[in-house]
């Protein structure tokens, strides 16, 4: 079926509401639901620092600062003098937090390194906890917007938070494929010759899915979530576009090449057009699992991992990494920065290139061997 036909079949009886703002309503809603039962965890008092960061924050990152929160309180409760008096943290008010020095902050810091907390299945166990600078540097990030919130509406007087520096982090290397790993890697998800045997009886049912899946990934940078939330009738062949919602509920518009869309059209015109899901929630979901449900984030990362660990068994590679690996092909291609912020719809410009700024420095490198100031033989 050529793509006209394809998207007129897809664009057919659109009057209900689109499937995919469903999906991503319901998974709002899970994630509102997780936020509630975290707080419940906490003192009554930091629920006002929820809701006013609730306009300037996803719902995620509002997840990510209660479990931060969590673990500091519980350290203080255990771990300072200032707080013995407390049996639990449910105690705390917001004052107890000018009990809190920049020296007992610091402690803290260095406590996150490796510490154990009881197993609430086992009373005789322990869970072993550890955490890089990464993680510190979010724990103590989620902090000073914790104290800067009670600060600023004078709930304390003192702000410790501030007074200490964040890590420093080493530059990570940018993990991404080259492009002769690309081909071989969509070289071996189409013909599945680097599977076991048991993986090449799965990989009989959903060749054509996994191709998709993987040259969606490479061929536009979308993130993982982004891909699981696709509905067949997110995409207009006519175009050779397709609709996604970004982190945080908006919505973009990104294309297709021409080899790109011959993969997509081949997957629904085979594999897709047979499937008829369990759930009618997820009748238009473009990707679907063997159980006819729509894919999930943990099933795409064990798809990636299967057909990457034989083709590239050096690099550990993920769906992120393939948006890296994209956002690397565009950059080389075009040199604009503007362009492949954009596309990966990073909203600070400085994220992306915070990624690339080694290639820009590559082209500089490049610049400087082009000029010559006189002709040598």
């Amino acid at each position: 079926m050529d793509p006209a036909k394809q998207n007129a079949n897809l664009q057919h009886n659109r009057k209900e509401k689109p499937i995919s703002s469903k999906y991503y309503k319901a998974n709002e809603q899970s994630l509102v639901l997780q936020l509630r039962d975290d707080m419940s965890l906490l003192p009554d008092f930091c629920s006002d620092f929820f809701r006013g960061i609730a306009e300037t924050t996803q719902i995620k990152t509002r997840i990510a600062y209660c479990l931060d929160i969590k673990v500091f309180l519980e350290y203080l409760v255990a771990n300072c003098a200032s707080f013995s008096e407390f049996e639990s943290i449910k105690e705390i008010r917001a004052r107890d937090l000018d009990l809190v020095s920049p020296t007992d902050i610091e402690k803290y810091i260095e406590h996150l390194s490796f510490y154990e907390v009881p197993n609430p299945n086992n009373p005789d166990a322990k869970i072993q906890h550890s955490n890089s600078p990464s993680g510190k540097m979010r724990k103590l990030s989620s902090l000073k917007s914790f104290y800067k919130y009670f600060y600023r509406k004078q709930e304390i007087k003192t702000n410790p938070a501030q007074l200490v520096d964040l890590p420093k982090l080493k530059e990570r290397t940018i993990v991404r494929l080259e492009p002769n790993e690309v081909a071989d890697l969509l070289d071996s998800v189409e013909s599945g010759n680097e599977l076991t045997e048991r993986q090449r009886a799965f990989h009989a049912k959903n060749a054509k899915r996994d191709l998709a899946i993987i040259s969606l990934f490479l061929g536009t940078g979308i993130r993982i979530s982004e891909l699981v939330g696709l509905n067949t009738d997110d995409f207009d062949f006519s175009n050779a576009s397709f609709k996604i919602t970004r982190k945080g509920g908006d919505q973009a518009i990104l294309y297709l090449s021409d080899e790109l869309l011959e993969i997509i059209c081949d997957y629904l015109n085979s594999e897709r057009e047979n499937l008829i899901p369990l759930d009618a929630k997820d009748e238009k979901a473009m990707f679907l699992s063997l159980q006819k449900k729509r894919i999930g984030v943990s099933a795409v990362e064990k798809l990636v991992k299967k057909y990457t660990q034989n083709v590239v068994p050096l690099k550990n590679i993920t769906p992120h990494k393939f948006r890296s690996t994209y956002g690397t092909n565009l950059y080389k291609e075009t040199g604009d920065i503007y362009l492949v912020a954009d596309v990966l719809g990073h909203k600070d410009i400085n994220t992306t290139r915070k990624h690339y700024a080694s290639m820009s420095e590559e082209r500089r490198k490049q610049a400087a061997k082009a000029t010559k100031l006189r002709d040598g033989s």
